[in-house]
């Protein structure tokens, strides 16, 4: 099915379906010898799905899931660090914005009064505090979640949860750009923006022109056939980006950040993932991810 401007979803369909996507690869490398991170939440999520009659993808969907492990136990490593970084600085606020089935606030270590936010559709919210309550999962931190669509008044829905505008708060952007409108993106960072006070911080994964390109797309769908082809699948367990994705042109993050008061470096994935040793296969978009990792500090005081 593809995208319009007010779809929503379970955590079994549509874009909710990723965040299982994610929490596979997630339980794949916690099991690993030499794990980068370890989330025992991650196997949860995927049980509970499956008890709901959600099946585990097989065939080409596994095989490009496994694919991409290194590339995404890269990307939580960093956005793990992130929020160390930002808590060793005394920052007690984050807000992880499309937190789908993140756990960062049940197993990472946060200072002591850390609040964190974490904003997505009421179903997919739902679900994971379910999950971990039936588990007997404590967060390690204040834990607000804030049930609301990216794409609607979610600063509001946000305020209403106490969050304090007048401190410097982490914020983190993973996994959810190209699942918005070009424009959408644009109000999501001036949002951000407004809401930020001085010594804030966000992470982004960020996504080049590259990525969104035809000729990139259709590397990829070539990719995804021929992963098909090989595991000698006739289903649709494998959707083409496009159903998900909003394919437009939109601003690059780093200096859409920078023109607004943000001092911001960025890192290329290849080079994040060469940090931790890992790297891509080379049948897998050409062995590279066209993706930056984006960090920045909020520089401005707001006045009023």
């Amino acid at each position: 099915m593809a995208r319009t401007d007010d779809d929503s979803w379970d955590i079994t369909e549509s874009v909710g379906a990723t965040a299982l996507a994610v929490a596979m690869a997630r339980a794949n490398e916690t099991v690993t010898d030499s794990p980068l991170f370890t989330d025992p939440c991650a196997q949860l999520f995927l049980d509970a799905a499956a008890a709901r009659g959600w099946r585990p993808p097989t065939g080409a969907m596994a095989q490009r899931i496994r694919a991409i492990g290194d590339y995404a136990a890269s990307r939580t490593k960093w956005f793990d660090e992130f929020f160390l970084a930002a808590g060793a600085a005394g920052i007690r606020q984050a807000v992880i914005l499309a937190a789908g089935l993140d756990a960062r606030a049940w197993r990472l270590p946060w200072i002591h009064d850390s609040v964190v936010f974490e904003i997505d559709q009421p179903q997919v919210l739902r679900f994971k505090e379910d999950v971990l309550a039936a588990h007997r999962v404590a967060p390690k931190a204040r834990h607000v979640a804030v049930p609301v669509d990216l794409r609607r008044d979610w600063p509001k829905a946000l305020r209403e949860a106490d969050f304090d505008t007048t401190e410097p708060t982490a914020w983190s952007v993973e996994g959810l750009l190209p699942y918005l409108p070009a424009d959408a993106q644009d109000q999501l960072f001036e949002r951000i923006t407004e809401l930020s006070a001085r010594d804030s911080r966000i992470a982004v994964e960020a996504f080049s022109a590259e990525f969104f390109s035809e000729d990139h797309l259709a590397r990829r769908r070539e990719q995804i056939e021929k992963m098909r082809a090989q595991a000698g699948d006739n289903d649709e367990d494998m959707p083409d980006p496009e159903r998900l994705w909003f394919v437009e042109d939109r601003a690059y993050v780093p200096d859409w950040l920078s023109q607004h008061c943000w001092e911001v470096g960025a890192l290329p994935a290849d080079d994040l993932m060469a940090r931790y040793h890992r790297t891509l296969p080379a049948d897998t978009t050409e062995g590279t991810m066209s993706t930056e990792f984006v960090e920045g500090v909020f520089t401005e005081t707001h006045s009023g």
